[in-house]
């Protein structure tokens, strides 16, 4: 059944959270200390680099997440949308987790609508774009395409080590973004407080 979660949620009233309850302890921030191997260079001189990281534990027991979700990096707001935030997903040549991710912002546990960010089909209604994946070949037409579409003014989030750093072997995507959500993937948490930031809301 295509709505299962929802006449289950209903059934057993399951609602949503104002505030995270259970959190992914390894989508969260990094702290600790000493030298370790890191393969994306996440840790150098004792300091965690969250675009860089790809929560591959390899820092583990000498660095451990401190249930901290909020790491998003937001370099500029818009407080034009701040009553309605419509987005526009464009997966760049991911593994599908931060679409997994993603997608789960809408589900009844968070329900991004409560804070008046919307799902958009085109980039011509959209005020940002949303990129995920390591930069391939033949999606850097569509990104450009994309972004031009979308009217002013507009914003661009990067989503995941990938999108922003390149992850551990990819290309990072070549935009000027306004918002930097790490992890891999982002927990759902980092993504809705990162976007309600952008768009000068409040939770």
């Amino acid at each position: 059944m295509k709505n299962w979660w929802f006449l289950r949620g209903v059934r057993k009233g399951i609602l949503t959270e104002k505030t995270p309850k259970d959190i992914a302890e390894w989508s969260t921030e990094i702290e600790g200390k000493g030298v370790v191997n890191c393969p994306t260079k996440a840790i150098e001189n004792g300091k965690w680099i969250a675009e860089r990281c790809i929560f591959c534990r390899r820092c583990y027991p000498n660095y451990k997440p401190n249930l901290n979700y909020e790491i998003s990096i937001i370099k500029g707001t818009q407080k034009l949308f701040k009553k309605s935030f419509f987005i526009y997903p464009i997966d760049a040549g991911s593994c599908g987790g931060c679409n997994m991710e993603i997608k789960l912002i809408s589900s009844p546990q968070y329900d991004m609508t409560r804070f008046g960010i919307f799902f958009t089909n085109t980039p011509r209604h959209a005020d940002a774009i949303i990129v995920m994946g390591t930069l391939t070949e033949k999606m850097k037409e569509v990104i450009k395409e994309a972004y031009n579409a979308m009217p002013e003014p507009k914003l661009v989030v990067l989503l995941g080590t990938c999108a922003i750093s390149g992850g551990i072997l990819g290309e990072a995507i070549p935009l000027e973004a306004s918002v930097l959500i790490p992890g891999c993937p982002p927990n759902p948490y980092t993504i809705l407080d990162a976007l309600i930031k952008v768009k000068g809301g409040k939770k």
